[in-house]
Formats: C-alpha cells, structure tokens, sequence
C-alpha cells in the first residue's frame, strides 16, 4: 500500500471512529470536543522514558494526559500538533501544572527515550516522550485505535531514512486516567484550552 494511500485510509478510519463514538455517546452542551467517556479504555501503559526509566499510568496519577502518537522524524503532523498542546498549557495558566502532554512514537527504532524527550523538551516542558519495543508499541496503539505503518527505504537510502504514516487525534484524560475527550488534529487551540481547563476544574476534587 502507498503512503497516500494508508494516509488517506487511517484519516479515514480516526474520522470514522470520532463519528460513531460521537453518534454513541451522548455530547454535553459544555463540551467542544468529542465525549468519549466510557468508550475509550483507561490510560494504562508500561514503556521507557528518558534515561530508559520504565513510566506507567501510575506515574501521571493526578494528572489531566493529553496524549498523542507520533515520531521525532515526522515532518509536519507531529511538531504542528506538539506546538498547539504547547499553546494549550501555555493558554491554560496556573491550570498548566495538572496537565501532561505524553507523546508516545511508534517509531521505536530511531526515537530512543533520550532523543524522543530531548525533542518534546524543544516545545514544551510539561511533555513526556515514551516509547518501547515494537510489541510494546504496538499493542498500545491498538488499544486506543491508532493506525501506523513503517516505510521501506527507498533504493539508494540508508536503513534509517524512512517515512512513517500513523492515524492523528489526542487523547484526552482525566486526573484518574479515564478516556474523557478525543481532539482531532484540525481542533482549534482555544476549544481544547477551553475542554480541558473544565475538565480540570470538574476532577480537581478527585485527585489520590
């Protein structure tokens, strides 16, 4: 399959995922993004971070997750989804301080946890890089229904100069790890500023 057309065919498939998890759930007139809440599974992951520390769910207890999968390498989806979390936490004030973005690459051959966090660092310090090993990586993302693929070099490149296709969309979790919102990657920054500061505010009292 073409890079086109796998980009065209996992656009398709997070679109469709939004619309019947948007026609299944009931949308609160307070939320702007998709109401995911009891259709997605619970934030739960065992991968490396940065100096190869093993990172669970059990580390972001307390905090709002906005997580997003990509790679370091990707030349326009990631690094432009990265900066408008960015302006999120920056949007967001002193609410910024219960809020992670955990950027999980499903290119675990070239992102190694201290490449992966040196490149979040470059946009934002409340981000997480994680990764794993490819069985690692790839049982997540089925988890949360995220498509990917990994492209043979082309004749003449090296081994490590490949592209990588992957569905777009940030999930969003409360201070408990439960699936609460989905953004699409064409959400204005000020909608998931404002989704995510009421999310905060509605869980502040549940934290453990």
């Amino acid at each position: 399959m073409s890079t086109g057309s796998l980009l065209r065919l996992t656009r398709w498939f997070v679109l469709c995922g939004l619309v019947v998890l948007y026609g299944c759930s009931e949308k609160s007139a307070d939320w702007v993004l998709y109401d995911v809440k009891g259709h997605l599974p619970d934030l739960q992951f065992s991968l490396q971070g940065k100096g190869n520390i093993k990172v669970t769910e059990q580390d972001l207890k307390g905090k709002t997750v906005l997580l997003f999968f990509g790679y370091a390498s990707c030349p326009d989806i990631c690094p432009t989804t990265m900066a408008q979390l960015s302006e999120v936490i920056e949007k967001l004030g002193d609410d910024a301080k219960d809020v992670r973005i955990v950027f999980i690459s499903v290119d675990p051959h070239r992102d190694t946890p201290d490449v992966l966090q040196a490149y979040v660092d470059a946009f934002n310090k409340n981000a997480i890089g994680l990764t794993g090993d490819e069985a690692q990586v790839a049982d997540l993302a089925r988890r949360y229904r995220i498509a990917y693929q990994i492209e043979k070099p082309k004749p003449g490149d090296d081994a490590d100069t490949y592209d990588v296709t992957h569905s777009r969309g940030v999930f969003i979790f409360d201070n408990q790890g439960r699936a609460r919102l989905l953004a699409s990657d064409t959400e204005a920054v000020n909608a998931v500023t404002q989704d995510v500061r009421q999310l905060i505010t509605m869980t502040r009292g549940s934290k453990s």
